[in-house]
Formats: C-alpha cells, sequence, structure tokens
C-alpha cells in the first residue's frame, strides 16, 4: 500500500482507505469509497483554481458528490437538475437505495446525454469537456451529466465568403452547432458522423462526416487512416490537419478545400465528398479538391446559370492576370521592345527615364510594398485597416512616380494585378496564386517570354501531377471527363446537370429521384400532350 500512498501523495491521516485496494496505474478505476474518490481527483486536478466539489450531507455525512469544471458548465443547470434532485429524494431516509448511480441515472437525474463509467480516465476526459461527474457513497461507478454551457458566438455570415445571394449562416466554433446546420440542410439518416479524438492534451473532438451510398468508401477508409496517424499534443485549428492529411505539402495549391458555409458542405457532401469538423474553430474541411474548386463561388450556383459562367470566365481571365501581367510586363519592356507600339514604347521610356533601377527590380518592389500593405490591411482594427490599406497605396504610389524611384507604368500593372487576386473566391487559393507570382517574375526578368512559357508549362504539369485523395486535381480537364464539364468552363443549369462527378460521386451518379423530369423543356412537353 505504500507505493499507492506515494503515487497519490496521500498522507497517512486518512485512516478510511482500505490496505487491500489495489489501482491499476494504466487505467484506474474508482472505489466504492467516495472519500477515496475524491482524493483521486483531487490529485489529478491539483493547483486548478475552476475545478469544483459539491458535497451533498445527510445526516451529517457526505452521501453524493458532484465534481465539475465552473469555466465549462452552466452552474444553473447543476443546480437545477442534479442538486435540487439529489437533496429532494436523499432527503427521505426510506429512499437510500437512490444511492445507487444506475439508479440516479434512470430515475433522478433530469437531464440528458448521461452515462455510468467506473473508469477513472474517462470520467477526467468527460469533465474536462464541460461534464459534470456525480459520484455516491458505496458506488464504484460516477454518472456523467452533459451540463456544458461556454457562451459562444451568434449565427453570422462569414467574412471570408460574403456573398449576395444565399444564406447568411455561417459555422462557429461550437461542433455541435455545426453539425446541427448541416443536418439542417440534409435531413437524410444516410447523413454519418464519425467522431474521433486528436491532441494528447487538447482533447479537440474532429467529425468525419458523409453521405452512404454516394461517397466511395476508400476515400472514406483513406480519411480515418491519415487522421488515425496524427500524433500531436494539441489541435488548435483546422489548419493543422490539414497540414498532416494533405497529399503534397510542399505544392502552392491547396489540396484541401475549407470553407465557413453550411451550403458549401452541403454541396460538396451530395457531390460525394467528405467533410472534416473541428471544435473550436468554423473552418470545415472538404476533400477531395479539384483545381477548379478554387475558382467556384457559392453564390454561382443562386443566381442564373448564363450570369453565372459570365463571372467564372471573368475570374479566368483575371487568374491569369494576377499570374502573368507583372512578368509579361517585365519580359516586353526589357527583352521584347519591339512587340510594343511605338507611341506606347515611347511613353514607356520617357516614364522610365529617371528610374534608377532595372524593370525587374522596380517590378518586384512594388508587389512586396502591394502585399505588405494588404497585410498590414488585414492586420489593423477593421475601422482603420481599409481606410491605411488604400490611402497607403495611393500615397506611397504617387510619391514614388514623383520622386522618379518607380515608374507609373509599374504602378498600374500592380494595381490591377492586385485586383485580379482578389476575384479569386477562396482565400487559401488566392494565397497560391499570389506566391507564383514571385517566381514568374524572376523567370521574366531571366529569360523573357522564354521564361514565362517555362514557368507556365512548369506550372501545368506540376498541378496534372497533383492528387488529393486519390482524385486528380485537374479533373475533369486532365483527365478529361466530357459530363462533368457542365460545371467547369461554364455552369450549366441546374437541371441540366442530371449527373454527380465521376471523381467523387461515381457510386450513385444520377442526382435525380426516378422519374422526375431532367428539364423544363420536357415538362413543358408533357402539359401539351395533356392538353
Amino acid at each position: 500500500m505504500k507505493w499507492f500512498r506515494k503515487w497519490m501523495h496521500i498522507k497517512p491521516e486518512y485512516p478510511n482507505i482500505p490496505e487491500n485496494y489495489q489501482i491499476d496505474e494504466e487505467n484506474p478505476s474508482l472505489t466504492s469509497n467516495l472519500e477515496q474518490n475524491e482524493l483521486i481527483f483531487k490529485k489529478i486536478f491539483q493547483d486548478s483554481s475552476d475545478i469544483i466539489y459539491r458535497k451533498i450531507q445527510i445526516a451529517g455525512q457526505i452521501q453524493w458528490l458532484v465534481i465539475y469544471l465552473t469555466s465549462l458548465v452552466e452552474e444553473k443547470l447543476i443546480d437545477e437538475h442534479i442538486l435540487k434532485p439529489l437533496i429532494s429524494k436523499s432527503s427521505n431516509q426510506d429512499d437510500l437505495i437512490y444511492n445507487e448511480v444506475k439508479v440516479l441515472d434512470d430515475q433522478m437525474i433530469s437531464i440528458g446525454t448521461t452515462c455510468v463509467t467506473s473508469k477513472v480516465n474517462e470520467i477526467v476526459s468527460h469533465i474536462v469537456n464541460g461534464h459534470a461527474a456525480v459520484l455516491a457513497i458505496g458506488d464504484s461507478n460516477a454518472m456523467i451529466a452533459k451540463v456544458n454551457g461556454t457562451s459562444q458566438r451568434s449565427l453570422e455570415e462569414p467574412s471570408s465568403e460574403p456573398v449576395i445571394r444565399g444564406p447568411r449562416d455561417g459555422f462557429i466554433e461550437n461542433i455541435s452547432t455545426n453539425i446541427g446546420l448541416i443536418r439542417k440542410r440534409i435531413k437524410s439518416s444516410r447523413l454519418k458522423m464519425e467522431s474521433i479524438t486528436l491532441g494528447e492534451l487538447t482533447q479537440t473532438q474532429v467529425v468525419i462526416t458523409y453521405i452512404v451510398g454516394i461517397v466511395s468508401e476508400s476515400v472514406v477508409e483513406e480519411v480515418r487512416k491519415r487522421l488515425t496517424r496524427i500524433q500531436i499534443d494539441g489541435i488548435l485549428d483546422s489548419g493543422y490537419i490539414e497540414e498532416f492529411i494533405e497529399d503534397s505539402p510542399f505544392s502552392p495549391f491547396p489540396l484541401v478545400h475549407s470553407t465557413e458555409r453550411p451550403d458549401v458542405v452541403a454541396a460538396e457532401l451530395l457531390e460525394g465528398k467528405i467533410a472534416i469538423l473541428v471544435d473550436t474553430t468554423p473552418f470545415v474541411l472538404i476533400v477531395p479538391m479539384t483545381f477548379w474548386n478554387g475558382l467556384q463561388a457559392s453564390e454561382d450556383y443562386y443566381v442564373r446559370w448564363p450570369i453565372a459562367t459570365f463571372v467564372r470566365w471573368i475570374r479566368f481571365l483575371f487568374i491569369s492576370i494576377a499570374i502573368f501581367a507583372p512578368p509579361l510586363y517585365v519580359a516586353i519592356t526589357t527583352f521584347h521592345q519591339e512587340m510594343i507600339p511605338t507611341n506606347l514604347v515611347l511613353s514607356i521610356a520617357s516614364s522610365r527615364e529617371p528610374v534608377p533601377f532595372p524593370a525587374v527590380v522596380e517590378a518586384f518592389l512594388m508587389e512586396v510594398i502591394f502585399e505588405a500593405l494588404r497585410e498590414a490591411g488585414i492586420r489593423l482594427p477593421k475601422q482603420i485597416g481599409q481606410a491605411i490599406s488604400i490611402v497607403g497605396a495611393l500615397v506611397i504610389g504617387q510619391a514614388a512616380v514623383q520622386a522618379g524611384i518607380i515608374s507609373a507604368p509599374v504602378v498600374i500593372i500592380v494595381s490591377i494585378t492586385g485586383i485580379a487576386a482578389f476575384t479569386i473566391p477562396r482565400y487559401s487559393f488566392a494565397n497560391g496564386i499570389r506566391v507564383l507570382r514571385f517566381p514568374m517574375l524572376f523567370l521574366a526578368g531571366m529569360l523573357g517570354l522564354y521564361g514565362i512559357v517555362l514557368g507556365f508549362l512548369g506550372i501545368l504539369l506540376h498541378v496534372t501531377a497533383l492528387r488529393s485523395f486519390g482524385v486528380p486535381y485537374f479533373t475533369p480537364v486532365a483527365p478529361m471527363t466530357f459530363t462533368d464539364l457542365k460545371d467547369v468552363i461554364i455552369r450549366a443549369p441546374i437541371w441540366a446537370k442530371t449527373r454527380r462527378p465521376q471523381a467523387t460521386g461515381s457510386n450513385n451518379s444520377v442526382r435525380e429521384p426516378a422519374g422526375q423530369k431532367p428539364s423544363p423543356e420536357s415538362a413543358r412537353k408533357g402539359k401539351g400532350n395533356s392538353e
């Protein structure tokens, strides 16, 4: 018994601890001695000021012990649903049978989500997750009651994915609320939620979400394997998990889609993809991801298809400008002046005459300044952040041109490039485009148009070689799948998209239920025949 006292730092003045008690250090269990059980938890939670031990005495003897963390629970729930029933029942000497925890769970506690366990590790895990543990005298089990009461922010539109038309709710930091937002949109028993815990210290709840019958089971199994392989002390955001499970961590392009919008997650689940929800963060991960997901916005599916198609073409144009506009300017002004019309080349030459730097250095400096202003605008308070970024760009650009440090054409080119990057709807995808500008700029400064062509071929080869959970990143363009092109170059009408993407929804490729008309045209024909 000395080793147990040394392990628990129990002093000899506790005479009620049985000498024949043996504890399993790997997975310790409760005893029928309430005083000893209290000592176990006081040792585990020592130096924790927010741990509460509520004792209920009957006839001068402690009958019940309620343990919880006051920082994580709603104490009103504990008073109303746990303490009041215990006091009212235990005050009657004829009801001492209720001291058994199992009877307590069945008949007395008027709160849901309860379970009974005797393992200390499980009880501690429940307590740090905002539950209360109820221990009884003479019983080696504890009842767990869910009494979470931590504050959370209200549902509001995500600031990173605003829309003109569409739902206005977004995910928050509470995973239960996020699950409810998804189930509110997909009311089916085929929507599955698998929960695992990651992080040795944070014990973060992670939920894998998919629709049975649509998703590929092999992809689900691969997601499970990658998540269970994660060994880390803490998970503070879904970005931690993203870096562990992505296929090519050194690629500038994101291979895992992240979003704050429940409607986006629901739409992706209906296409056979898998969502990964992480507690304490509003960003949900979606796999697999393709290159074209980075250029699609949720609003594309809420406006009429001709408008959505036109907007997508605008994005394709501006993503090219975001990557190639500064390199093209540097290449043409440095190596290929004969490609510029005479009047324009004279104008550029006169504006660059007082500039002491070559075109590539000039463009590089302006790009770095623009990125610094953009980052400063994000980090500064909202009230002044936007004003600082816009006014700073105007003032610095104008002053640099007047001082002869930077030419006016470079300011125009860099400004257009910055605006073009903002047309990309996915923030993580836009970051990859921002990074690619700099190596393309140096290639153009060294090799001219040949460098731009080499850089473009390198990007194309890299993108076509990428895979996200076994799905080619450039699908359905490479490899070509004609039926899936309805949602890439154009946004076909909803009634014309009768099949799910073959790369993710091949298990159940047909979208419409049997007998539904695929288009309004067939419905009009049927109406005419009936008349």
